[in-house]
């Protein structure tokens, strides 16, 4: 590779490792593009050239950390296991991934739940991080014993990504040593969706999945 486009790499790298570390130390509000120039040592036109604003470097993060939590689980998904038990490793895996960053959720959670904002997990700019963690979820319902059809298989992906939005937001507010009331909900919320899923392939449970797969698009629209 040309010694320019070295240079090139190694200057992004250092304002994405720069920004990261600011998220962390002083929050979302707090970091601005001049002071994550300043800190990495390049001019702010250089540090707008690799990034348009601080969305764009949180959604580096995004990309990132869904990067990581995939990373963690290669080989860990148990092939014919229950959903229950997938779907824990699945999102303790997550919340492993997303620790160092703890501080830094609560300062960017008011701004990434209006739908508008461009840090949203709906936002359009969010769609690389939102399909690979919904692929993530999908891998998830292929391994798992049990499939699901029809129009609750094809949105079962999505509506584990949903759960996990708010198993992340519960993390985000959680004030325990290690956020440890969070792992208890996920041990908790797992097998109540598997439960819940298996009841859901019953003819009697009908109306229900069509209310739900119905308040799954609605919400997140169709994946």
């Amino acid at each position: 590779m040309p010694t320019v486009e070295r240079k090139s790499e190694r200057t992004r790298e250092l304002v994405v490792e720069t920004a990261l570390r600011l998220f962390r130390e002083r929050g979302y509000d707090a970091t601005t593009m001049r002071l994550i120039a300043t800190e990495a040592g390049v001019s702010q036109g250089n540090a707008y050239y690799y990034f348009d604003g601080k969305e764009a470097l949180v959604q580096e993060l995004y990309v990132r950390i869904q990067a990581e939590h995939r990373e963690r689980l290669v080989g860990r998904l148990r092939p014919g296991a229950p959903l229950a038990e997938n779907l824990a490793l699945v999102l303790h895996a997550g919340l492993d991934t997303m620790a160092p960053f703890h501080s830094f959720g609560s300062t960017l959670v008011q701004s990434a739940l209006r739908t508008s904002s461009g840090v949203s997990p709906f936002a359009p700019d969010s769609a690389p991080a939102r399909e690979a963690a919904i692929s993530l979820m999908r891998e998830v319902t292929t391994t798992s014993r049990g499939k699901v059809g029809g129009r609750l298989g094809e949105q079962l992906p999505r509506l584990l990504w949903l759960a996990y939005l708010g198993v992340t937001l519960h993390w985000v507010v959680d004030d325990s040593p290690g956020q440890e009331r969070t792992r208890v909900l996920v041990e908790r919320v797992a097998p109540l969706l598997g439960k819940a899923i298996r009841l859901a392939g019953t003819p009697v449970a009908k109306g229900f999945v069509k209310d739900l797969t119905g308040l799954v698009d609605a919400v997140g629209g169709r994946a």
